[in-house]
């Protein structure tokens, strides 16, 4: 197993991202099935849904938006990381790579 003390750090995953990314597998999902209307004619995924190139569309545009919202959301939360990020990465830095120490402001 890696060492985590050898590689750059990660954002933390947290209970709101976690969500957010079950929402977003809702939207590929109803995108999936909505483009599988139009792949083979008929609901291939889920035998009766969708029935028609109407409820298609609106699956595939709903998930698209779906998932474009979510990913907005985590998105955010991980921006929410940012201070903490940044003061593992410079810790990360100097420990690993003394000679790329960024110089503190003002200095």
């Amino acid at each position: 197993m890696l060492n985590p003390g050898i590689r750059p750090p990660r954002p933390r995953l947290t209970g709101r991202i976690f969500a957010y990314a079950l929402v977003d597998v809702f939207g590929l999902s109803c995108v999936a099935i909505g483009a599988s209307w139009f792949a083979a004619g008929k609901g291939a995924i889920l035998a009766n849904f969708p029935t028609s190139a109407a409820e298609a569309v609106a699956c595939t545009a709903g998930g698209a938006a779906v998932m474009i919202w979510a990913v907005a959301r985590i998105l955010r939360e991980i921006a929410k990381q940012a201070p903490e990020m940044q003061a593992r990465y410079d810790a990360y830095i100097a420990k690993n790579h003394p000679d790329k120490v960024r110089p503190k402001e003002g200095e």
